[in-house]
């Protein structure tokens, strides 16, 4: 008899264990069946409620920033009970939470510890689980007294320990699918705002960008201005008119001052509640809450600083932090890339500027010896012809008054050869590669934007020649222009320097500098006038010095300059110069 209620007893242990198992397994599969994390909360929860024959159900998690409980997923709950947050060890969630232990209270009206959150719970099922962030809790409750059975906790216990595999597999491909949107949008970003010049249009992308990447209500660029004193707003989006309008900031005495003294990100929950942060008043009305401010910088100098907004409460996580801190790395490098393209169009314009100068001053000079010449002769037929009048004769007038002419037009002739001596150039040692290079950097944008390759082949062994640096920029300039004329369609420009070996002993060595296009060429007519006077020669398109001017400063440097070219077969210009003296 005692065998056959034995047998009968184990029966019933392997049925159960049977049952839980295949409830394990069933839940097993739905609650798997999704990579969603919140997806997945209310599917573990649903199917702890069914399979405990519980009226409701909440899984609590812990937030490892506020300290509270908060119900992350639920179900029978009113909006009040979802609402509801204790502190660890408040209610009997709390005390499940802070012990790490099961609690099985078949009457909550008896049991002290118990915090209401829906009406007519009579009995309440909660047992703990691990998750990486810390500990949350599955909570189960019925209308019932005395509901749940051992059997039930072991069996919610097992769910626990599923559900907090499925929660950290879920948080895990959450955090990964995050990472990949995040690294996306910063390759983009980056591909857009270093592909901006202008300083502005740079300053608009990346507060929209940042602002969209942090999925945040508003952006703000603030940069130092030249004293280093105070914070300007310098571009923004998503600000309404009285942010815009607002009073610019003191890097000593503003919260944003401090990330860029400090040079370290800023998080402020709730600015309109901070006593630290300036224009509380503003931040309300635009709807401001939560601020993450983080440091412009380059070069480990900091230059701003880049804000985001969020209209709700937020506590921006460490990878936020990382990720608008890398927006603002990118941004710096923007920032200063636009500057340099500013300055280099200022350049480029002031050596056009020069260009001029030194294009009137040989014209002068050349125009000056062209009326020199038959002036002298004008003068020395006068004083031969020695004409003498009476004194009443009105031709003794006229006589004076040529002569006087004449000598007015001397000077004027005087005044023009001396500016043109101005022009004259001041030699001194100069390395032509630093030449080629600074002309790179000077041009690339324009050489870029024209489809045309810029191929350097320079000789690193060549000496130095005696020359006027700025006088040789603009040699070289007008010949890389003349370039990017010749080739509308783009092509190569190739620039080649190289140290030639002195012809005889008594001669110096020479450097050679060589510029070659792929442009549309010139026949050998127009080679033979390309370095005729400017007096003569048909003004050329464009802006630039004029090849008979090269021509002159060149032989001013006691150098050569030829021209091989073939109609569509592209123009070689060839400098040659004296090295300069060890």
């Amino acid at each position: 008899m005692a065998d056959a209620t034995r047998e009968v007893t184990d029966l019933a242990e392997l049925k159960a264990r049977y049952e839980r198992l295949r409830l394990l397994h069933e839940v097993s599969t739905v609650i798997h069946s999704t990579l969603e994390p919140h997806r997945a909360l209310e599917l573990i929860v649903s199917e702890a409620v069914k399979v405990m024959r519980a009226t409701s159900g909440s899984i609590v998690i812990v937030n490892p920033t506020t300290g509270f409980l908060e119900i992350q997923a639920s179900v029978g709950l009113s909006p009040d009970g979802v609402n509801l947050k204790l502190r660890v060890g408040e209610g009997i969630t709390g005390w499940v939470a802070r012990t790490g232990k099961a609690a099985r209270v078949g009457d909550v009206r008896t049991d002290p510890r118990y915090i209401r959150a829906r009406d007519h719970v009579i009995s309440e099922l909660a047992v703990p689980f691990e998750i990486a962030e810390g500990r949350g809790v599955l909570n189960v409750d019925s209308d019932r007294a005395d509901a749940f059975t051992e059997a039930d906790e072991q069996l919610l216990r097992d769910l626990a320990i599923q559900a907090s595999s499925v929660i950290r597999n879920t948080w895990l491909y959450e955090q990964i699918r995050i990472k990949a949107r995040w690294f996306e949008a910063l390759f983009n970003v980056g591909q857009t705002i270093t592909s901006t010049l202008n300083l502005d249009d740079a300053l608009k992308v990346i507060t929209r960008q940042a602002c969209e990447l942090m999925s945040a209500k508003m952006c703000s660029l603030l940069m130092l201005d030249e004293s280093r004193e105070w914070l300007d707003l310098r571009a923004s989006y998503g600000a309404g008119p009285a942010y815009i309008k607002k009073p610019r900031l003191s890097v000593a005495e503003s919260a944003l001052g401090t990330v860029v003294r400090r040079r370290k990100p800023l998080q402020i929950p709730n600015v309109q509640a901070s006593s630290h942060y300036q224009n509380i008043e503003i931040a309300r009305r635009e709807n401001l809450i939560s601020l993450l401010s983080v440091p412009l910088l380059f070069r480990d100098q900091t230059i701003g600083a880049l804000s985001v907004y969020t209209a709700q409460s937020h506590s921006f996580s460490n990878e936020e932090v990382r990720v608008l801190a890398a927006l603002a790395q990118l941004s710096g490098i923007a920032i200063e890339k636009a500057r340099l393209y500013e300055r280099i169009v200022d350049m480029e314009e002031q050596l056009r500027n020069n260009e001029k100068l030194s294009a009137l001053g040989l014209l002068a000079a050349e125009v000056a010896h062209e009326i020199r010449n038959p002036l002298t002769v004008i003068k020395m037929l006068f004083h031969s012809l020695d004409l003498q009048f009476e004194a009443d004769d009105p031709r003794t007038r006229d006589v004076e008054v040529m002569r006087e002419k004449m000598e007015h037009l001397n000077k004027i002739v005087e005044q023009i050869l001396d500016f043109a001596r101005s022009a004259d150039p001041t030699f001194a040692p100069v390395s032509v590669n630093a030449v080629v290079e600074d002309l790179g950097l000077l041009t690339r944008h324009k050489l870029t934007n024209q489809n045309i390759e810029l191929i350097r082949k320079l000789d690193a062994k060549q000496p130095q020649v005696m020359a006027d640096g700025t006088q040789l920029e603009q040699v070289f300039l007008n010949l890389t222009l003349n370039a990017v004329e010749a080739m509308p369609d783009g092509g190569s420009l190739t620039i080649a320097t190289r140290a030639l070996e002195a012809a005889d002993p008594d001669s110096a060595p020479r450097v050679q500098i060589e510029f070659r296009d792929t442009g549309h060429g010139m026949t050998q007519a127009q080679c033979d006038k390309i370095f005729k006077s400017l007096l003569t020669t048909t003004k050329r398109k464009g802006a630039g010095l004029g090849l008979a001017i090269v021509s002159r400063i060149i032989q001013a440097h006691h150098g050569t300059i030829e021209v091989k070219s073939r109609k569509n077969r592209g123009s070689t210009f060839t400098i040659t110069l004296p090295a300069a003296a060890n």
